[in-house]
């Protein structure tokens, strides 16, 4: 039992102790400083020259990151020039000579390509254990022999295919019963095989729960479980039969409640109960670290039988910190290193106090955290068998040592794998071992003094300056809902139940403020269950049309009128109107349009953008701009230009006319709002926002119809100025083509701003991130069936990789989950309706007929139930096919292969469209030259070609993919004005006011 002291007498002794502990294992350490006849040493000194220049080690880390790629040593040299070109100033005399005498062909090059990959791999050695079984096992003979225990983890390529997962498995089950038999013949060793509550087994493993399943999403828990839970369950049973330890690592923060669900829920099973060999990780550089150690110290006494907890730091700090700030949404982790040491401290004695039922392992290299663990344990009267301190395989080893003679079981995190996809954990170690705030770095190479390295981290708090909050610019983008909240799919799943109830209500016209019902109307169905019928929605005619018109005409003098300070703020009302509806909206999206949970999201989300930024730009256009010289005053400023015809699609309902709509608005324009028909009851809903906002009766009005029917009257009416239009080409062209014929009525030109979609390429280099290029394909191909006019329907594949893409481009897609779009796991949804159905299928006849088909996703289960098409892929595709040249709008995917990257750019550039393009690679020199010559709107660099950000990716083309500027950019409100000059002569008698002295006198 412990001894009954005063909290502040007990963190003051455990402070002593600390210290004390400290001084002692550093005066053992100085005298283990590997030698300059070690390895080490020379690897120690290529890290110390690496981190001395940021710039170095940034490119250093990329080449070393790219290596495992590169085939031939030609390849090698020249990403090595490309990579240091920049930084060549910053290296050694050596190293720069070698790389200015260097030609890729060359005897010189050959060596350099050599001494590049010996020396990579050599430092990958000391990281990672081994590939092969006799490599691992020769490994953890010889971690025995040293003293130490091991835990196994296996390195690999992302796993995106079920396949992958599958081999992930076996490689776990085989791995756990291979090493069973081996383990047995150690001699006994109670140090490391035994604990204060008995034996412990010899095999440790640890797993990532998502490499279980290639579709791991927390947006979808049920389904994620339920893929899951068995593969961890022959797990279990396969560490129960062998008397192996399995313990579950954690990942990033949107993985972490799942991965908790999961464990706790799998260990409470009747099979698993009495299980303790078994723990997860607890990372304290999270804040709701401890929130979650209650819940499972909870969870554990209920289960009545202890798990083991890894307290670490955290391993994805600038991943949590650059995703959070990317997507706007509060960070995860503490932002100061001292906040996360605080926290592993005060979190060890939670463990330390209840080691009974959660059984510590502290992983850290950190000497003062370690001491601090052993230091509380002492003044708990815990044994030190009753713990466990765990280190990463290649990293401090002198520490282990030591700790390990003091007595202590220590644990070596050994990962093991091939080098190839071993690298990105390479560079993660080399990252650690070079951080600024790294306790290896500040001890070893910086020598920073032994009493500030053991100096209690809540000292910091009474130094650390607080970090200024970013500057406010005026706008900042909407986040996306974070569906890994249980909060939010419970608001989501609310949000459907109730518009479902719902169903089957009529929605008028509103013109001039007034409903009106007609005898012609919309039935609007649910593509995921054709039988569905949503709603009508009243169908305009060309009569209807005119008055519609005529209500704008005659509201334009007194809204053009308005100031734009307040026309922005209506806009703002219509957002703030958008953000309280937000779930509602994006419900009505998800039945009406087929869009899985996370697309109708950003679609709400991206409304609520065009309005806040559209608000914010009019402020800064509404400032006139002077000019003035002596006797002479110029000011130009804008005004709008009357009434615009706003003819929206149905795959983006609410996005794409919003921006539209408001961008008109605010410019003082009034508006005839024509949605497309398939999404008439989302376009009904953002009338009701609008109305809601207190905007004039005639500045907008809902005319929903039949396209052919009222479309010419939009179009060709001499009383409208300006047409802006989203859909297809051929509509686009004969819009462009009707309005460019001047009635004699007209007072205006008109003014056409056309998006008329694309035939998009993604280029696959053969030095790519194929999980990531793999991912980006899929995402941009497929996510909501294909139907974005930004979507890719080309991927240009250089030959050497080709096979390898396709391959793991066709398994990856089988994985993905097509279904309703009310289903939170459902990927690819419906197509919009039977008539985009039946265009696709003839498109996929016709690409048999072209190419190979290499992949055809199977939906016979839900041909009845909706419009659904499975993910087609297409190989052996020539660049001037069918399917190569035409927009198909569907989950249709051409493979295209190319000898080499030029002739990529000029296949991805082949086409009548310039919308999206994209270019996975990691040389420098070709991404730099798709910058150059890919002839596309918007390129995208390592990343996926969709999902464009108001003001972050203002989107738009040209050729044949659009007319006008980019949507959500600094320029696409001046497309809706006029701009004025006045210019006023203001000498009289030779006599001026001074405007300079004026200024200056206010």
């Amino acid at each position: 039992m412990a001894r009954k002291k005063s909290s502040s007498d007990l963190n003051q002794q455990i402070e002593q102790r600390t210290r004390d502990l400290g001084e002692q294992i550093w005066g053992h350490l100085e005298r283990r400083e590997p030698t300059m006849f070690e390895k080490r040493w020379w690897d120690d000194r290529i890290l110390s020259w690496a981190m001395a220049d940021e710039s170095v080690k940034v490119q250093m880390f990329r080449f070393v990151d790219v290596l495992p790629m590169l085939r031939s040593h030609e390849s090698i040299v020249r990403h090595l020039q490309e990579y240091f070109e920049d930084v060549r100033k910053h290296l050694p005399w050596a190293a720069r000579i070698g790389l200015e005498l260097s030609q890729p062909n060359s005897v010189l090059g050959r060596a350099l390509a050599l001494n590049a990959r010996s020396n990579a791999r050599r430092m990958a050695s000391r990281f990672i254990a081994g590939s092969s079984v006799e490599e691992i096992h020769y490994t953890v003979d010889r971690l025995r022999s040293e003293n130490f225990a091991f835990t196994l983890d296996l390195l690999g390529e992302a796993v995106i295919s079920e396949v992958e997962a599958e081999a992930y498995l076996q490689s776990y089950l085989d791995l756990i019963s291979g090493l069973a038999p081996r383990v047995r013949k150690w001699s006994e060793n109670v140090q490391l095989d035994w604990d204060s509550q008995g034996h412990l087994p010899r095999t440790n493993v640890s797993i990532k729960l998502s490499a279980l399943c290639s579709q791991f999403k927390p947006t979808d828990p049920v389904g994620t479980m339920a893929v899951v839970q068995p593969r961890l369950r022959k797990l279990l049973r396969h560490a129960m039969k062998y008397d192996a330890y399995l313990h579950v690592d954690m990942e990033q923060n949107s993985y972490k409640p799942l991965t908790l669900e999961i464990f706790k829920q799998t260990l409470m099973e009747k099979e698993f109960r009495d299980f303790d060999n078994v723990g997860i990780v607890i990372q304290a550089y999270q804040p709701a670290a401890e929130q979650d150690l209650q819940d499972l110290l909870k969870w554990t006494k209920k289960r009545k039988t202890p798990i083991w907890i890894r307290l670490v730091k955290g391993a994805y700090w600038d991943y949590e910190t650059i995703v959070s700030g990317y997507r706007n949404w509060p960070i995860p982790v503490f932002q100061q290193k001292w906040e996360s040491d605080a926290n592993f401290e005060k979190l060890t004695k939670v463990l330390l106090e209840n080691h009974q039922w959660l059984r510590p392992a502290f992983g850290s290299h950190n000497l003062r955290s370690l001491a601090h663990a052993i230091a509380a344990a002492h003044e708990l009267d815990i044994p030190p068998s009753a713990y466990e301190i765990q280190m990463l395989y290649g990293m401090g080893k002198e520490q282990a040592q030591v700790f390990a003679e003091l007595g202590h079981r220590v644990r070596i995190y050994t990962p093991f794998g091939e080098l190839i996809p071993g690298m990105a954990y390479l560079v993660r170690r080399l990252l650690e071992n070079t951080s600024n705030d790294s306790f290896l770095r500040q001890s070893f190479t910086e020598h920073v003094n032994l009493e500030t390295l053991m100096m209690n981290p809540s000292e910091h708090a009474k130094t650390a300056t607080k970090q200024k909050p970013a500057e406010d610019d005026g706008f900042q983008n909407e986040p996306l809902t974070d569906f890994s909240l249980e909060e939010s799919r419970t608001k989501m799943q609310a949000a459907l139940e109730e518009v479902e109830d719902q169903f089957g209500k009529e929605y008028p016209l509103l013109i001039n403020g007034r409903a009106i019902d007609t005898k012609a109307t919309i039935t609007s169905r649910n593509p995921s269950h054709k039988s569905d019928s949503l709603g009508t929605v009243s169908s305009a005619s060309a009569d209807d049309a005119i008055d519609a018109i005529d209500a704008a005409r005659r509201a334009f003098p007194a809204w053009s009128r308005t100031e734009p300070q307040y026309r922005a703020e209506y806009l703002e009302l219509i957002a703030a109107n958008m953000r309280r509806r937000r779930f509602e909206l994006a419900a009505w999206i998800v039945f009406e349009c087929g869009k899985p949970w996370e697309e109708a999201d950003g679609d709400v989300v991206e409304a609520i953008d065009f309005c806040m930024y559209y608000a914010n730009q009019m402020r800064r256009l509404a400032h006139p701009l002077h000019c003035d010289v002596p006797g002479e005053e110029n000011v130009y400023f804008y005004r709008p230009r009357g009434t615009v015809a706003v003819i929206a699609p149905w795959n983006f309902p609410l996005a794409i006319l919003t921006g539209m709509t408001v961008a008109s608005l605010v410019t003082g324009n009034t508006v005839v709002m024509k949605p497309a028909e398939q999404s008439s009851i989302v376009a009904a809903k953002l009338m009701d926002v609008i109305h809601e906002s207190g905007i004039p009766d005639g500045v907008v009005n809902f005319l929903p119809g039949i396209g052919e029917e009222v479309g010419p009257e939009l179009v060709g009416s001499p009383d409208v100025e300006m047409i802006t239009f989203t859909g297809s080409r051929d509509v686009g062209l004969a819009i462009n083509e009707t309005a460019s014929d001047t009635d004699t009525r007209q007072k205006m030109v008109k003014r056409v701003i056309a998006e008329m979609g694309g035939k998009n390429a993604i280029i696959v280099d053969d030095d790519a991130d194929l999980d990531e290029a793999v991912l980006g394909v899929i995402h941009s191909a497929f996510n909501y069936a294909g139907q974005k006019c930004s979507a890719c329907s080309r991927v240009i594949v250089l030959e050497s990789i080709h096979d390898t893409f396709v391959s793991r481009l066709v398994e990856a897609t089988k994985a993905l989950k097509i279904g309703p779009a009310e289903d939170p796991g459902t990927v690819v949804g419906p197509v919009i309706d039977e008539e985009a159905q039946q265009r696709i299928l003839e498109y996929i006849e016709i690409g048999k007929e072209e190419a190979t088909l290499a992949l055809a996703c199977d939906t016979s289960d839900l041909e009845d139930e909706g419009y659904y098409i499975g993910p087609h892929i297409f190989t052996d595709v020539d660049s001037t096919c069918q399917i190569a040249q035409e927009e198909i709008f569907g989950p249709v995917l051409a493979v295209i292969k190319a000898d080499d990257f030029d002739e990529a750019i000029t296949i991805a550039n082949d086409t009548p469209y310039a919308l999206t393009a994209g270019v996975f690679s990691r040389s420098p020199a070709h991404l730099n030259k798709a910058r150059m010559e890919i002839v596309a709107g918007n390129i995208y660099l390592n990343r996926n070609i969709t999902g464009a950000m108001v003001e972050r990716h203002p989107f738009g083309g040209f050729k044949m993919s659009g007319i006008g500027s980019k949507t959500g950019g600094p320029d696409y409100l001046l497309q809706f004005l006029v701009p004025v000059n006045v210019t006023e002569n203001t000498m009289r008698r030779g006599f001026a006011p001074d405007a300079t002295a004026e200024d200056e006198e206010e």
